[in-house]
Parts: structure tokens; C-alpha cells; sequence
């Protein structure tokens, strides 16, 4: 947990480190970082048992370091459901990334993720969970004015033998 969030930190300082020189620069030059905020609807799958699903919000930050590649953390929260009688809430999820990026167009782009998450949950009654794994996903974003894009990507945060989070999510991303 303390590496997912310092790796967060690290990404989301780095991006904020560049803001000044960034907004000199016109598109194409790197590193560039971003921010970004998203409407997260996840979906928690125990195997042998309905799953739980709802909507949470979600913040991400990074750096493109050049056409092709970035370096992206993400915090989610938010969300419960009932499942067999019992109240499953997201704590939080947070995860660092590495971003392969596929320019279709110089406004519309292709990405694949793929990092280390770690998420919690709380069961009432019951306790709570803390789970880290290997993550992957995948994504689109279109450009919409010379630094604001919107995007959708589906993340596979965990993908664990008790049980599968997933998350689909929509939103905006700045970049400085």
C-alpha cells in the first residue's frame, strides 16, 4: 500500500511539476503532464455469488513522456451494494500504470495500462478486504480542445482467485 501510494504521489507531483513549463508549449512537445477526473462504474465479481456493483469517482494523474509512452497513477472511491444480505463498499482502489499510447489521428488515440493495484473493501458485517495485483486495461480519448480530451477506459484492477474488480470509466483529462 505505502509503494501504490507514494508511486501515486510521485506521478501526480511530476505532472504538477511540469505545469509551468508545459504551458509554453505547444502539443507535441514532452513530457506533458495531465490530470484527469472520471465516473467509475466498477463491478466487484466473488466467484460462487452474485457480484456488487456501483458508481464511484476517480482521479488520475501523469506524465507522457513522449508520443508513445506515459506513466499514470490512479485513486478511486466511492460506490456500495448489497450482496446476499451483506453491504459491500469501495474504500479506495489506487494503481500506477505504464501507458502504451496508439495515435490514431492527432486528436483521437488508443492506449493500453498495465501496473499494480491495490484496493479495499469493507463488508458490513464481516470486515474488511485488502487486495493488490497485477492490472491491465484498456482505453480510448479524443481531443476535444488543444489541452481538454475525454476519454473511456475498462481496467481490470484485480483478478484474484476469490474474486475480479473491474472497472469501466468515462471522463475528462487536462493536459499542461
Amino acid at each position: 500500500m505505502r509503494f501504490l501510494v507514494a508511486a501515486s504521489a510521485a506521478a501526480l507531483l511530476a505532472a504538477g511539476s511540469f505545469a509551468t513549463t508545459a504551458q509554453a508549449n505547444q502539443h507535441g512537445f514532452y513530457p506533458q503532464g495531465y490530470v484527469g477526473g472520471d465516473v467509475m462504474f466498477w463491478d466487484l465479481d466473488p466467484k460462487g455469488s452474485s457480484s456488487a456493483n456501483d458508481v464511484g469517482l476517480r482521479l488520475r494523474g501523469g506524465v507522457q513522456l513522449n508520443e508513445f509512452f506515459a506513466v499514470e497513477g490512479h485513486l478511486g472511491t466511492g460506490g456500495s451494494d448489497r450482496v446476499g444480505g451483506v453491504k459491500t463498499e469501495l474504500d479506495y482502489v489506487v494503481g500506477g500504470f505504464a501507458k502504451g499510447i496508439l495515435p490514431i489521428s492527432p486528436e483521437f488515440r488508443l492506449y493500453g495500462l498495465l501496473g499494480y493495484s491495490e484496493a479495499r473493501f469493507d463488508f458490513s458485517p464481516g470486515g474488511r478486504d485488502r487486495e493488490s495485483d497485477f492490472s491491465y486495461g484498456a482505453g480510448a480519448e479524443f481531443e476535444v480542445a488543444p489541452n481538454l480530451s475525454v476519454g473511456a477506459d475498462y481496467i481490470r484492477y484485480l483478478d484474484k482467485s476469490d474474486y475480479n474488480f473491474d472497472a469501466a470509466s468515462v471522463g475528462l483529462r487536462y493536459q499542461f
